[in-house]
């Protein structure tokens, strides 16, 4: 399962080189030289690896030399995060952690910004917006509290939970993965913005040095979209218990309610309530292997097809134009292309 890293949806490709186009940037060699090739940008139901993404967010940071992709009035010029977290790495705990990556941002943005409201219950971010700016739209609330969220993460050592998220903007088109990225609490149209944080975190001690930053620095702050997406919904814990398992092991739904504790009728109530099926994360979660199988470009495609659980490969090229419209063939790195013409069809 190690090729199990979480995917994307292109929906969130496209928003990011919407943005880089609306500054000038001719967007589709970046996303080629990330790995994203048109016909995985025409297929709207295709998904790209983090790696992939990660990789398209440093690419257009570079080219545009700002970090926050052109979403307010003053640039975040290249190496702002870098510089962000130097900052941080030095803080005591938690709460001083966040309130230098906080006030950082504040230094460097002039339309959105956020000030930290704690309690004994919650610590909330709520955004800041310039009065006369335009309203943010919800990519650029996510890019803020990525690159917010993401560090704290990291400096504490753990996924920091989310409690609740509130937007004034209008629901985005993929507001299912934003939810995966914050919470399944997250509605909008709000009267404001805001992000509440479990307060736990508050007295966690830094525990990065400078010998661990460069290999953070390394992936991030792209790397974050994947890696602290929520973990306490029941779909991420149904999934969390499949990938410790062989998928020739794979429960029934009533052996995975009595896995988690819970009767089988509520499970599929609640997955029902967070956008899921059983089966539909069990789909998901093989999409996900095969995707990142078949970017390692270390394995023949049939060998791919009997990992994720299928006796004959062309059953296979079904469930994956199915998953993703395309061919698992069309997700193969240029290094790989004598096993593309070879299997792709």
């Amino acid at each position: 399962m190690k090729n199990d890293k979480g995917t994307i949806s292109v929906s969130l490709v496209e928003e990011t080189l919407a943005l880089a186009r609306a500054r000038g940037l001719d967007a589709l060699p970046l996303a080629e030289a990330a790995g994203i090739a048109a016909p995985m940008l025409a297929s709207p139901k295709s998904r790209v690896s983090s790696a992939q993404y990660g990789a398209l967010w440093a690419a257009i940071a570079r080219a545009l030399d700002d970090e926050f992709f052109g979403q307010d009035s003053h640039r975040m010029k290249s190496g702002s995060f870098i510089a962000m977290t130097q900052a941080a790495l030095t803080a005591r705990n938690g709460a001083q952690a966040l309130a230098r990556a906080v006030g950082f941002m504040r230094l460097v943005l002039d339309d959105l910004g956020a000030q930290i409201d704690t309690s004994a219950e919650r610590v909330r971010l709520r955004f800041v917006e310039r009065e006369g700016a335009p309203a943010p739209a919800m990519f650029a609330y996510a890019t803020w509290f990525i690159l917010v969220y993401g560090l704290l993460c990291w400096l504490v050592g753990r996924r920091i939970p989310l409690l609740e998220a509130r937007f004034r903007c209008a629901a985005p088109p993929a507001a299912h993965e934003y939810r995966l990225m914050f919470c399944d609490q997250m509605s909008f149209e709000q009267p404001e913005s805001y992000v509440d944080l479990a307060p736990l975190f508050v007295e966690l001690p830094v525990i990065q040095t400078t010998r661990s930053v460069k290999p953070f620095l390394r992936d991030a702050p792209g790397s974050f979209i994947v890696k602290y997406r929520n973990a306490g919904s029941l779909a991420a814990r149904v999934r969390k218990t499949l990938r410790a398992l062989p998928i020739a092991g794979w429960p029934g739904a009533d052996q995975m309610a009595a896995r988690l504790h819970v009767a089988e009728a509520t499970m599929r109530r609640r997955l029902k309530q967070e956008g899921h099926t059983y089966q539909s994360i069990k789909d998901d979660l093989r999409r996900d292997i095969a995707i990142g199988e078949l970017q390692s470009g270390e394995r023949t495609i049939a060998d791919i097809a009997s990992t994720v659980g299928f006796a004959e490969p062309s059953a296979f090229h079904r469930a994956f134009r199915k998953w993703t419209g395309m061919r698992p063939g069309d997700y193969r790195p240029a290094r790989a292309d004598f096993t593309q013409r070879a299997e792709s069809d």
